[in-house]
């Protein structure tokens, strides 16, 4: 039977749509393609902004152990530590330092994000805006917590009696959540700084060279150093947290939150404990290229799906709740973009005051 040439015209006009559609479902597979070709042979290094030993060492880890079968490619990935204040070391080192090709992650404190916020002007030395998050691996609320000898049993007797309290750094959440009970709501915190990580402010309490931490995630109290609470070594006096965790508020532990009076205070704490949202924050050079950042965004999601690495995560007790690297950057975005202005007094209501109960 003989196509007539009407027919013919018709199909002849189609071709346009139909080959834009092929290029249009081609796009995606040639671009995988281009990244399974680069990331393959490779070794993807996520640098840890802590020392090794403590939650955001062991989170990198365990990410580590299976991130690269979800990477195209499949490369294999290597993790090393680089503490120092509060994470911005190794922050800085993947904005500026270390190859922006994509084979750098960095894997920071939570409160990283909002560095530009915190730091003196001209002291961060490279600028959060132009990192790329490719995600966070859990939420979390922050806790203080003090041995059970500590002069203060509650929180509310914090306002009238010192404890004594370990950190990293006065930008890291050990650091930075007692700087905000002292100067938002004015405890009588003792802040000792300088530990490299979690592991030893742990073994600074046990030892009693300290009454106890703050700026803890509910999570690594409840898996890493359990025993402190199960042996009834210390206990969680206040959750800093705008909403609190559902077992801690169901144990009637208070909030922060509860015990500010300044309205501006409250606003600078509610973007504080917004970390709490990305509480594993995961970052590359803002100068990776664009298909290299969204196969990074799409592998780590994947990673934190897959059933290998949940079962792994339900042996350390790990909660696992990534949030995606797109939300993860707008929450950034809008947070960095608050007027000059309220960024000064943001800086001053959190600044380190040495001469208030600080050593």
């Amino acid at each position: 039977m003989r196509t007539s040439p009407f027919a013919r015209l018709r199909a002849h006009a189609n071709l346009p749509a139909l080959t834009g559609a092929v290029i249009l479902l081609a796009g995606p597979a040639l671009a995988q393609d281009k990244v399974a070709d680069f990331y393959k042979d490779k070794t993807v290094n996520i640098i840890v902004g802590t020392s090794p030993g403590g939650g955001y060492d062991t989170y990198a880890r365990l990410i580590s152990r299976h991130m690269g079968k979800h990477v195209p490619g499949n490369p294999k990935f290597l993790v090393q530590n680089m503490p120092g204040a509060g994470s911005h070391r190794a922050a800085g080192y993947i904005a500026k330092v270390a190859p922006k090709d994509g084979t750098y992650i960095g894997a920071m404190f939570s409160a990283q994000p909002l560095g530009r916020l915190l730091m003196p002007k001209g002291k961060l030395g490279y600028d959060v805006r132009k990192l790329k998050y490719i995600g966070s691996a859990s939420t979390d609320t922050y806790n203080c917590f003090v041995r059970k000898d500590a002069p203060a049993k509650t929180f509310k007797e914090t306002f009238e009696k010192q404890i004594v309290v370990g950190g990293t750094s006065p930008r890291g959440s050990s650091g930075l959540m007692p700087i905000l009970h002292q100067n938002m709501l004015g405890t009588k915190l003792k802040l000792v700084v300088g530990y490299k990580g979690s592991r030893q402010i742990f073994a600074a309490i046990e030892k009693g060279e300290l009454h106890g931490m703050c700026g803890m995630n509910w999570t690594s109290i409840h898996s890493r150093y359990k025993r402190f609470i199960t042996d009834n070594i210390a206990h969680v006096l206040v959750q800093e947290s705008f909403v609190g965790d559902p077992d801690a508020n169901k144990r009637g532990i208070p909030k922060t939150t509860d015990f500010v009076k300044n309205k501006e205070y409250l606003q600078f704490m509610k973007i504080i404990y917004s970390q709490g949202q990305f509480a594993r924050p995961y970052m590359v050079s803002g100068e990776v290229p664009a298909e290299r950042v969204a196969a990074l965004r799409k592998a780590f999601l994947d990673t934190l799906k897959d059933k290998d690495l949940l079962a792994e995560a339900a042996k350390l007790q790990f909660k696992v709740d990534p949030l995606s690297g797109k939300d993860f950057q707008k929450m950034v975005d809008d947070i960095n973009a608050m007027p000059e202005e309220t960024i000064a007094r943001f800086k001053k209501a959190t600044e380190f005051r040495k001469g208030k109960g600080a050593k």
